[in-house]
């Protein structure tokens, strides 16, 4: 199975979607756990399911249990905190959560993890793929950037 990766920071429309269709996503999977951002219009919610059917014929679904608490989310963004702290305590949550029993293989199976940082290595969308695959086992990530 294949899990690609994107974030949409310092990404045009063009170039956003441009990626998403030459990369072969079947699926949007946002995993922001606030996904109608004004970081970009074209990434809010509604207006994200709407223009990945249209210009790409791709799903969306929005899958808040893949992302990190407000908690922790602020602790990390909002002061500045330590990634390896970030980290942790989010591949704590997943493993709480049980994300790999709770997520269905089919939805993420040519899905794209989408949250907003422009690179994957200081993204959870990176920890959420990496968790599955060590999980899961049989999985190919591809971070489109």
């Amino acid at each position: 199975m294949k899990i690609f990766t994107i974030g949409f920071t310092k990404k045009s429309a063009e170039s956003f979607f441009t990626k998403l269709q030459l990369a072969g996503v079947k699926r949007i999977v946002d995993v922001r756990l606030n996904n109608v951002s004004q970081l970009a219009g074209f990434t809010k919610r509604d207006d994200l399911r709407y223009f990945t059917k249209v210009i790409c014929n791709i799903d969306y679904v929005h899958l808040p249990n893949l992302a990190p608490t407000q908690d922790i989310l602020d602790a990390y963004k909002k002061c500045k905190g330590d990634w390896g702290l970030y980290e942790s305590q989010f591949l704590e949550l997943m493993t709480m959560r049980q994300i790999e029993d709770k997520i269905s293989r089919e939805v993420l199976d040519g899905g794209c993890l989408l949250c907003s940082e422009d690179k994957p290595h200081h993204c959870h969308r990176r920890l959420v793929a990496e968790y599955l695959k060590e999980k899961w086992g049989d999985v190919e990530i591809d971070h489109i950037t």
